[in-house]
């Protein structure tokens, strides 16, 4: 009769009375007609892992994808996980990087017996490497054993890699030394060469050396990566006498150099300053037919940029895109500053809009030197063209914002300055200090100092602090309109922030304290304001 009258249209009274009622035989056999609402629509009447695979893959939303995952092994009948829905699952927090929810997972994957597959812990620990975090890399190797896991020398050399990441040097060689007797790992000859990677990092190239001596003892051929690395170490000591000596090596043992041997030869010479040396190293690699990659390119353009050769430049970024590589835009930014500094702005133009033809992503860096050159040349109108054609494609950033609004300002364009803040506002892109700043001068420089107090006033509403220049235009342009009270209000501000300069003291001195009749109570009152 109880229950009968429990089981109201009410849904909260009838919760009321399931969780009232003790466990006993009849409120057993009275919940299993409630069932938990899947996490998504359309849940599978039959499940087995693969389609859960799926279902969590697919998922965009991390959450929504875990609760898949519990809802299936706790509420699903007849579910059950096995090792890949578990791996599933742990890739996806890895591509989040939702590192804290990977520890109970692994919990319940060891608790569960499964049988597991080494491919998951080498995805962990290089994951573990990319972001930084090698100690996690190395308890995830030291912890294998415990999922009934045999390490093997790929999770050896993930760990090596991890540690060479993050500048772990030492314990590289550390674990090494200890990988057979500790770790029951036997090495191969990528682990050497990742030991003579973090050699060459510490600069200890005589170890390095004995380590490739040794190599035939342990049953290991070097190779060209071997040599290639030591050659980096010398390249990294400026030591391109020993660099070559090792490149001479690879070529005796009858080996071919690859195109990061001679990508790093390169870079040794031309981090000297020796841009022949390097032109004849790419030569020679291009004769024996092999390809220049992006590095090279990057290497190269940056050498001609450096030596203010913009010709060259230009022909081998284009030949890079030519060949579908693209470049990066800190490359695109330093081709495009030493055509502006050579005068050659307009071609700097084209030369930009054709990479941008060519996918290259469009970057607020390449737009601020553009703008700059164009504005030092005078023409802000093009500047302002060039703006709003690459606002439809990126959002200009503070930095393109300020160049043209400076260059507005220099050329007494005040009106266009003040659209273009506003437009700055409206989106979302906040000014700083160096917009306040250039806006002040601005003003001041076309007479119209009070407007400048205007903004200095917003400028320290928002928490910004003029700079030493801008106090100095302010004075001087309001002591020129005779606006003698603001000049006494900013010059006591700028002495209490430290940043009047002697000529702006002297012009207060002259202007205002040398009135007889006034002057003596202005500096009376500046000084008692700003007293300790």
């Amino acid at each position: 009769m109880l229950l009968r009258r429990n089981l109201s249209p009410n849904p909260f009274s009838l919760l009321r009375s399931i969780t009232a009622v003790p466990f006993s035989t009849s409120a057993v056999d009275f919940l299993p007609s409630y069932t938990v609402t899947p996490p998504i629509q359309d849940w599978p009447h039959h499940l087995h892992p693969k389609r859960l695979i799926s279902l969590i893959t697919r998922e965009p939303k991390l959450d929504l994808a875990l609760q898949i995952l519990h809802h299936a092994s706790k509420y699903h009948p007849g579910f059950h996980h096995n090792y890949h829905t578990y791996h599933a699952i742990i890739r996806r927090l890895l591509r989040s990087r939702a590192f804290h929810l990977i520890d109970p997972l692994l919990s319940d994957l060891r608790a569960s017996n499964l049988r597991c597959s080494e491919d998951l812990f080498i995805s962990l620990i290089r994951n573990y490497g990319v972001v930084s975090r090698p100690k996690l890399a190395f308890k995830t190797f030291i912890t294998i054993p415990k999922f009934g896991v045999q390490r093997s020398v790929r999770s050896f050399n993930a760990l090596l890699n991890a540690l060479v990441q993050n500048h772990e040097y030492r314990l590289v060689h550390s674990v090494f030394r200890n990988c057979r007797e500790r770790f029951v790992v036997a090495p191969n000859v990528f682990s050497c060469n990742i030991l003579i990677k973090a050699l060459c990092k510490r600069n200890d190239l005589e170890t390095a050396h004995q380590v490739l001596d040794e190599m035939p003892a342990m049953g290991f051929v070097p190779n060209v990566v071997t040599f290639t690395t030591i050659l980096g170490g010398y390249v990294s000591r400026r030591d391109m006498v020993g660099a070559k000596r090792v490149f001479g090596e690879i070529l005796d043992r009858g080996w071919f150099p690859d195109v990061t041997t001679y990508t790093i030869l390169m870079d040794g010479y031309v981090k000297q300053g020796k841009l022949v040396e390097a032109i004849k190293v790419m030569d020679e690699m291009e004769d024996n037919g092999i390809g220049t990659n992006e590095v090279t390119y990057g290497v190269m353009i940056e050498a001609y940029c450096k030596e203010k050769k913009s010709g060259e430049a230009v022909n081998l970024l284009s030949d890079m895109v030519e060949k579908r590589y693209i470049p990066s835009s800190a490359l695109c930014c330093k081709v495009i500053d030493v055509l502006c500094c050579e005068g050659k702005v307009e071609d700097a133009c084209v030369l930009w809009k054709r990479l941008l033809k060519k996918n290259c992503t469009p970057d607020n860096a390449v737009l601020g030197t553009l703008i700059y050159w164009l504005c030092k040349k005078g023409e802000v109108w093009e500047a302002r063209k060039l703006f709003d054609q690459f606002e439809t494609s990126e959002p200009p950033d503070v930095m393109s914002y300020n160049v043209l609004i400076s260059g507005m300002c220099e050329v007494g364009e005040l009106c266009e300055a003040g659209r273009l803040w506003d437009d700055m506002v409206e989106k979302g892109c906040s000014p700083n200090s160096f917009t306040y700043n250039v806006l002040i001068k601005g003003f001041c420089k076309i007479g119209k100092a009070k407007e400048g107090i205007r903004i200095l006033d917003k400028m320290f509403e928002k928490g910004y602090l003029p700079n030493k220049s801008t106090y100095a235009m302010l004075i001087e342009g309001l002591c020129d309109s005779g606006e003698d009270a603001e000049m006494a209000r900013v010059i006591s501000m700028s002495i209490s922030s430290g940043d009047i300069d002697s000529d702006s003291w002297d012009l207060f001195l002259t202007k205002v304290v040398g009135d007889l009749d006034t002057g003596e109570s202005v500096l009376d009152r500046i000084l008692l304001e700003n007293a300790d």
